[in-house]
């Protein structure tokens, strides 16, 4: 059956078909392969998602590669480009290591250099696939009024259920980075951090001000939820987020940016729609101070394994929003994509 229903794979607007391979796998994830050639596409249409420019010397093939991925291009002692070339009779020139540029593939034969340049496609949306994530697409809910109410909330919470399993100070978010996540990003280079910015500013000059009037949307954070099936062993809890005028335009707002960053390639479509919600505590903020200090010398992870908090009661107090007053809102004139660093781990 795996034969008769091969997994698809979505490059570029087009669609190619995963084939099976027989031979062993290489042992490193750097030489993981598979035959994607020209007549692998999933449709009856040539191949034509990239331009193929026909020189002097036969044809060529360019494709911008961020540097971190050039290792899963090259292989294990340069397995992967030789096995390429080889098998499509190309000649794949690629930078040095740390330098940004092109990867140029040559062939004598067009059909040769059509089949290089899909395979490489291929292993590079799936190692990018890979990465952890580097950015995050958020409105900023970071505002005087949220962040007082918040507070309030973490200390009502303190008071009442510190006794409850796993419920720690340690569990909150920072009041200064609160935010509603609406996608994270793999970005690996300057390139792709301005095109990130850049369809960030399209997007509001073709739908957010028209949304918005270009006038900051008024929303009110009230209650709290959890994202398991079970109270009792609870990971992430978050804030309810809402218009204040009841409409749906934070909504619509936040589903056609994920729209636009998917359709760019920039971000991985996981819902249908977004989910509005603000993360008030998550079990990935949980340090060990014993532990950190331990590891400061050998500069390993200071976090803990994840370790499930009751949040029964904590439900019963988290009406952390109500009363919200008047203009606590989301500026989307603020909106950015912000670099995560350190907190890589610390976005639900």
């Amino acid at each position: 059956m795996d034969v008769l229903r091969p997994t698809l794979v979505r490059i570029g607007g087009r669609v190619y078909r995963k084939n099976l391979i027989q031979e062993q796998p290489f042992p490193q994830e750097e030489d993981e392969d598979f035959c994607a050639g020209p007549g692998d596409c999933a449709d009856d249409d040539p191949c034509d998602a990239f331009v193929v420019e026909e020189t002097e010397r036969g044809f060529q093939s360019r494709v911008e590669v961020p540097s971190p991925l050039y290792k899963y291009i090259i292989g294990k002692k340069g397995e992967t480009k030789k096995r390429l070339e080889t098998e499509t009779r190309t000649s794949i020139s690629i930078p040095k290591p740390g330098v940004e540029g092109e990867i140029v593939i040559t062939g004598q034969q067009r059909s040769g250099v059509v089949s290089a340049r899909t395979r490489i496609d291929v292993l590079l949306d799936s190692f990018r696939k890979k990465q952890p994530f580097t950015h995050f697409l958020s409105f900023a809910l970071n505002q005087p009024a949220i962040q007082e109410k918040f507070l309030q909330f973490k200390e009502e919470v303190l008071e009442k259920c510190s006794q409850d399993h796993g419920v720690s100070s340690s569990l909150f978010q920072n009041p200064a980075k609160l935010h509603l996540t609406l996608g994270t990003l793999v970005l690996l280079n300057e390139q792709e951090i301005q095109k990130a910015c850049d369809l960030l500013q399209q997007c509001k000059e073709n739908f957010v001000d028209q949304i918005t009037g270009g006038k900051p949307l008024t929303v009110e954070v009230a209650g709290v939820e959890y994202m398991n099936d079970d109270p009792a062993m609870t990971d992430v809890l978050y804030a309810k987020v809402r218009m204040k005028d009841g409409s749906d335009r934070l909504q619509v707002i936040a589903d056609q940016l994920v729209e636009r960053f998917v359709a760019s390639g920039l971000m991985l479509k996981e819902w249908d729609r977004v989910k509005l919600h603000a993360t008030v505590m998550n079990t990935l903020f949980r340090k060990d101070p014993t532990e950190e200090r331990n590891n400061t010398m050998t500069g390993k992870s200071s976090f803990k394994e994840r370790e499930s908090f009751n949040g029964r009661n904590i439900l019963k107090v988290g009406l952390m929003g109500r009363d919200t007053p008047p203009g606590a809102g989301v500026g989307l004139l603020s909106l950015i994509c912000t670099q995560v660093l350190a907190e890589q781990r610390r976005i639900c």
